[in-house]
């Protein structure tokens, strides 16, 4: 077995706990690929090294991320691609999507046993119109449109193939998938989605109205929306928190899911329900 391993070396800690995750591997007989840049905070260590991240990940059978959830996003996109199961390592705060903590290594050792899961995950399509043209993009958490930092309270209209769902005035609206529900969308009032549904969460942040809820939306839903505003305010679309573009006023965005997945490895029975209730129990604050 061959395992890309994907560090976020800026966490706390990383370093440590990415060196302990290769010696883990090698000794289960595991092959450990990286990229070429990480070879100097790993020296001497048994590493086969690979210039683009690409070739790395079509040759490996597994890849392991370390890092918070965001490094585990960062890397799912990637892994939807090349279909290859991604397990996360968390030393972020909550890491809802990790599939372990930094004390639970020894369960590396269920990969050479076959004793594990894996979870298909839901990713968003997102289709911007613009200039004759459209661009796409996958979302694994969440897609939002809102207001830029100085900008004012946006209008929004929101449509179900092409039927008028709902118009909003607020600050923005999330899509989330299922995934993406104890993300962004939790923060601005969303349900919690068990990530093995499929279904897409519509969410307005801070809506100037007494009756705009959240909105869930069956699998195979079309949505589109367009945001308008009175006074040339900046309207931003985000995709999982990394990519940004600068929309225009009235700019049709479109939304469905996507055809690809990301295959969630798992080395424990825990469900969903206890990985939430012990992340919100926490209320870890700081590093």
């Amino acid at each position: 077995m061959k395992a890309a391993v994907i560090p976020n070396l800026s966490r706390n800690h990383a370093v440590y706990y990415t060196r302990r995750l290769i010696q883990k591997l090698r000794k289960l007989e595991i092959k450990v690929l990286m990229k070429a840049e990480f070879r100097p905070s790993f020296p001497g260590e048994e590493i086969l090294l690979f210039s683009n991240t690409a070739e790395m990940i079509q040759a490996c059978d597994i890849i392991i991320a370390v890092g918070g959830d965001g490094t585990i996003i960062h890397c799912a996109r990637s892994a939807a691609t090349a279909q290859k199961p991604i397990l996360g390592i968390n030393t972020g705060r909550l890491g809802y999507i990790a599939g372990l903590e930094t004390n639970e290594m020894d369960r590396l050792e269920k990969l050479t046993s076959g004793d594990y899961t894996i979870e298909d995950r839901m990713m968003l399509e997102v289709r911007v119109d613009q200039e004759e043209k459209s661009k796409i993009f996958t979302a694994f958490n969440d897609a939002v449109i809102a207001r830029g930092t100085l900008s004012r309270i946006l209008d929004f209209k929101a449509r179900l193939d092409d039927t008028k769902v709902c118009d909003y005035r607020a600050d923005g609206l999330i899509f989330s998938t299922p995934t993406g529900s104890t993300a962004y969308s939790l923060s601005a009032g969303g349900p919690i989605i068990d990530p093995q549904m499929n279904c897409i969460l519509l969410s307005p942040i801070c809506p100037h109205s007494l009756l705009s809820r959240p909105v869930v939306f069956g699998p195979d839903a079309k949505l589109s929306v367009r945001a308008h505003s009175d006074y040339e305010s900046e309207i931003i679309l985000t995709i999982d928190g990394e990519i940004f573009l600068k929309i225009p006023d009235g700019t049709r965005i479109e939304f469905s899911r996507s055809s690809g997945t990301v295959k969630i490895l798992k080395l424990k029975n825990n469900n969903f329900y206890e990985i939430v209730t012990d992340k919100l129990g926490e209320r870890r604050i700081g590093p």
